[in-house]
């Protein structure tokens, strides 16, 4: 076994906790990581991580050892990128995080024609509405929607975005349309709940400085895509991304309110980590998913 597998296992294992999330990157079983790990640590005649039935603990050697193993595993996919210059050279495994619904509807399903253009390509998707860390965690990119503050990150906008209040036409027909943020205390808002965020409340802009509404309702969820139908079905207010609710305005479905406070630069980015050389499959999927974005007519096919 090549010291480099021994390696990127070790960091995979530590970074996701268990043999078992790491197996499911390299699309191979536990026991054969676990195999790895103990080659690693007979070859160096020290425990790198101690096994119990509660988990994985790394011991301190192995906290030393990790970011070491992460430093050399960046200078060789540095390395590579270097000369990956040219579509004929890209191969590998690409590992993404998007959101939940966005990347249900608007990333993963597009990797076929990706790996039709690239078909010495692997990718790997996680869609969750969890942020999560992309070094520690060994991704090679994420799909964001809104702001990203991290210094340690690049986010390269892929289309411009913002959040709008909306409701079906049933709706306001019962109840009227807010026309200043503070109306929305007497509305209905379909919101989600502690476990999906928002529990600072619905973000706007007023006079050029962003503000933060409280607003309540009969119905929470930590599913975006439940709030987006019940807003359809007029049973309240919703606050949703002007890429998921294009259609819906288009046809009628949906009416869009206070308008003049909508959040702007709500964008949709691919972020990655700060470094030297962008790998080749990271740089090609982002422009990738720019054209596939930019084509006519697309955000309102949904």
């Amino acid at each position: 076994m090549d010291r480099y597998t021994e390696v990127r296992s070790y960091v995979l294992v530590a970074t996701r906790g268990s043999f078992a999330a790491a197996a499911l990157v390299e699309g191979v079983t536990p026991v054969i990581m676990g195999r790895r790990l103990s080659a690693l640590e007979d070859r160096l005649g020290v425990k790198l991580i101690h096994r119990s039935t509660r988990g994985l603990t790394l011991t301190d050697s192995g906290e030393s050892y990790l970011e070491n193993a992460k430093a050399v595993l960046q200078s060789f996919e540095d390395l590579d990128a270097s000369i990956s210059e040219n579509e004929n050279s890209v191969r590998g495994h690409l590992v993404i995080s998007a959101p939940a619904g966005f990347g249900r509807h608007h990333v993963a399903p597009h990797a076929p024609e990706f790996q039709a253009r690239f078909p010495d390509l692997q990718l790997s998707f996680n869609l969750t509405d969890s942020v999560v860390d992309l070094v520690q965690e060994g991704y090679d990119m994420s799909i964001r929607i809104g702001e990203v503050l991290d210094p340690n990150y690049v986010a390269i906008k892929l289309y411009a975005n913002k959040r709008v209040v909306c409701g079906a036409p049933s709706y306001f027909e019962r109840h009227g349309r807010p026309l200043q943020l503070e109306d929305l205390a007497g509305h209905n808002c379909l919101s989600f709940n502690l476990q999906g965020g928002q529990h600072r409340g619905w973000t706007f802009q007023r006079d050029g400085k962003p503000v933060a509404i409280k607003v309540g309702g009969n119905l929470y969820c930590n599913d975006g895509e439940l709030l987006f139908d019940w807003a359809k079905r007029g049973l309240g207010l919703s606050w949703r991304s002007w890429w998921e609710i294009q259609s819906a305005v288009q046809n009628g479905t949906l009416i869009t309110v206070l308008d003049d406070f909508a959040l702007p630069s709500y964008d949709i980015q691919a972020v990655y980590p700060q470094q030297h050389y962008l790998p080749a499959k990271v740089r090609f999927f982002i422009a990738f998913l720019k054209e596939v974005y930019n084509r006519p007519g697309y955000w309102l096919q949904g």
